[in-house]
Order: structure tokens, then C-alpha cells, then sequence
């Protein structure tokens, strides 16, 4: 199956990010892609909470979901939307992911569950969880012929989420991400390959790259990996494009053959803390 990762450099209004995403997805169909999928924050990046929050809308009134639901119906293709920055129904604000289908059906929502709360030594700071609600499951969905199991960028860092994703039946883990770029440089693409080895499983993971609007940088270079581990396409960029990449749907029961982890894990009981014994 052909998919298509989209890599953007998402504005800070939602106009703007409309304008930004929607050429990139229209290229993606017209390259063959039956499913495509975004960053994190596809719909707006702006990281002055007092100016975000007044901004944000429900999923079904957001201008750029409501955009993407109808390219999808337009150009007949499954749009992974990686995460929209969205107003819950309690009024307060979530991550959310969100599929839709050729029909332009909104079939599947995942809320990021892990809030990337932090002090980087390069004097950058992020407190995701003064802003978002994290979200209290994990989600499979089907589009197309394609098995996902939804996360969203520092869920990446779990592995445990994408272990109960696979078993649960996922093939595809998607990680829409905006990744720092000190963490992007040591840690992405390591990271994704072993979330692929452990499950067996693809990874898609579209990237937001660049300096943005509102003063963020963020690494770039979406990739593509296959359930061996190899990486099948990336971008070695963080400028905004299309990444296309072939699935062999047969390749993921093929490593999990090859190396039966999820069939092979026992349970074992929790590791006891043990006080150091006084030296005699």
C-alpha cells in the first residue's frame, strides 16, 4: 500500500496552517498515496498558551479538520490528521489525533496520553500538562487495509504503550510528532526503529521541521520504517514536503514470525526494593 507522511512547518493561525497543509496533501494523492497522515499540531503551533488557548475549537468546528475531512472526500483517500490542538467538551484543551476516512467521517480519535513535562539543558522548558488534558486510553483503528495503533509524539518514549497496541492487533503505529531538535538529533530515529523492532510493527512518523511562527524550532526528517527495522523512506531535512513510502502489508506478521516477542513475554513479578545491608 502507498502512504504518504506529510512534513510541515505549521503557522500559528489556522488559516494560515490550512494553506500550508492542503497543497501537501493534494500532492500526496496525486503521487498515488491511499493514506496520508500529518504532524502533531497540524492545525495551528503556538506556543504562548494566553495567545492559544482563546483559539481553539471543538474537532468538528475546526477550520483545519474541517479542510482535511473534505480533501479527504475530495481526493478519495484515508487522512491521518496526527494531532489537532482542540477545545474538549468540559472546555479544556487535549492533543487529539484524529482519522478520517475517504468519506470525510471522522472514524477514530486519540487523545496523547504522556505530557511532555521538561527542563532540556539548552535552557528550553515545556509543560505540555498546564495546558492539554492527557488523554486515559489507547486506540486501534482500521483504515483501509491498514491496522494502526494511534500515539502521539513523547508516547514514543513508552514502549509499553506500543507493546498493548500490537497485541491489541495494530501493525501500523503512528507517531505524529514535533519533536525538539536535541532530543530529535540524538533520539529520533533510534527510537522509532526499536519501537518497530519490539512490535514487529510499521512505523509512520510525520514530523513538523523547522522554525516556526512562534519562536519553536523542531527537527524534521518524517520516516518511514518497516516491522524488521530497516528504514523504508525519510526526509533528511526539516524544510516541509511530501515523504512517500511503500507498505508490504505481509511484512509485519513475517517479523513477528521471525521473532515471536509478544508470544514469547512472561509475566514476572515486580522487582522488590531491598535496603543496602549496614557494612559489619
Amino acid at each position: 500500500m502507498k502512504v504518504a507522511l506529510i512534513q510541515t512547518r505549521t503557522p500559528a493561525t489556522h488559516v494560515a496552517a490550512l494553506g500550508h497543509v492542503l497543497p501537501m496533501v493534494r500532492d500526496a494523492a496525486a503521487q498515488g498515496a491511499r493514506f496520508i497522515a500529518t504532524p502533531e499540531g497540524t492545525n495551528v503551533l503556538q506556543k504562548d498558551r494566553a495567545a492559544l488557548l482563546p483559539m481553539l475549537k471543538s474537532l468538528d468546528e475546526d477550520l483545519v479538520v474541517t479542510g482535511l475531512r473534505q480533501a479527504a472526500k475530495d481526493l478519495g483517500v484515508w487522512i491521518l490528521i496526527g494531532s489537532a490542538l482542540v477545545k474538549r467538551k468540559d472546555g479544556k484543551a487535549a492533543n487529539r489525533s484524529a482519522l478520517v476516512s475517504p468519506t470525510g467521517e471522522l472514524t477514530a480519535t486519540y487523545d496523547k496520553l504522556h505530557m511532555f513535562d521538561v527542563d532540556l539543558p539548552t535552557g528550553e522548558s515545556s509543560r505540555e500538562s498546564e495546558t492539554y488534558e492527557p488523554g486515559d486510553r489507547a486506540v486501534t483503528a482500521r483504515a483501509g487495509d491498514l491496522n494502526l495503533g494511534m500515539t502521539i509524539c513523547y508516547d514514543l518514549r513508552f514502549p509499553a504503550l506500543y507493546r498493548a497496541l500490537a497485541l491489541a492487533g495494530a501493525e501500523v503505529m503512528t507517531i505524529p510528532s514535533a519533536f525538539t531538535r536535541p532530543t530529535g538529533a540524538a533520539h529520533w530515529e533510534v527510537l522509532m526503529r526499536a519501537r518497530a523492532i519490539e512490535t514487529g510493527s510499521f512505523v509512520l512518523a510525520p514530523a513538523q521541521g523547522g522554525r516556526h511562527e512562534d519562536g519553536r524550532g523542531t527537527y524534521g526528517h518524517s520516516l518511514a520504517v518497516a516491522p524488521w527495522g530497516e528504514v523504508l523512506a525519510k526526509l533528511d531535512h526539516d524544510e516541509p514536503g511530501v515523504l512517500m513510502a511503500d507498505l508490504d502489508l505481509a511484512a509485519s506478521a513475517k517479523a513477528r514470525a521471525a521473532i515471536p516477542a509478544l508470544a514469547n513475554a512472561r509475566p514476572f513479578a515486580e522487582p522488590q526494593v531491598l535496603a543496602a545491608k549496614a557494612l559489619a
